[in-house]
């Protein structure tokens, strides 16, 4: 038993049930119970295929790979135009996870059987993103950021051109860009202490 775990589940929340009956769906299929970012997450010989996490509106499970996964049911959801791989099945009721039962060990079974293959998810590049204007004068001023950036991980490097891009008025993509020079000199991502 994972103490993490076992904390999340028995954690007042309005999805509690529903979690319970995910737990129990997912489990089923034969899968390893672990923790990370900060939520339920099971694996298979120590690769991530899904976990349970929930918002405001509803609950849901995530797969790390679900872009890979042939959705005969056309439930899959891409969260935001930017995720890439990951893909979830909402629910907002445990009477719709009970209905979904069968569908969603089927889901789970095909995300071991992509692991089991190496099918690798293909990245964007990110050269398809853009770079901010006033973090592209930033490196102008800065050889030593851009060097840095650089430096980073593609998905570091994708995370912070996202974030500094995202605001409309120049002042706040300013701000933003000035807020995390310094992590980026010392080659952490947008959420690394």
């Amino acid at each position: 038993m994972n103490e993490k775990v076992e904390q999340f589940f028995s954690k007042p929340s309005k999805w509690q049930e529903e979690y319970q009956k995910l737990r129990a769906i997912i489990l089923e299929c034969g899968l390893d119970e672990d923790y990370k970012w900060m939520h339920p997450c099971y694996t298979f010989e120590n690769k991530n295929i899904v976990l349970i996490h929930g918002f405001k509106e509803y609950c849901a499970v995530l797969f790390h790979k679900g872009a890979l996964l042939k959705d005969p049911e056309g439930i899959l959801i891409q969260q935001t135009e930017n995720v890439q791989a990951a893909r979830q099945i909402r629910f907002t009721n445990v009477q719709d996870i009970a209905q979904k039962e069968a569908i969603l060990k089927a889901y789970v079974k095909e995300a071991i059987e992509v692991e089991k293959s190496g099918l690798e998810v293909e990245f964007k590049p990110n050269t398809e993103y853009s770079v901010a204007e006033e973090l592209q004068h930033k490196f102008d001023e800065m050889p030593a950021l851009k060097e840095a950036f650089e430096e980073l991980t593609p998905g570091r490097q994708r995370a912070y051109l996202l974030h500094f891009s995202a605001p409309k008025q120049s002042k706040t993509r300013v701000a933003r860009v000035e807020k995390y020079m310094q992590h980026i000199l010392d080659g952490k991502g947008l959420n690394d202490e």
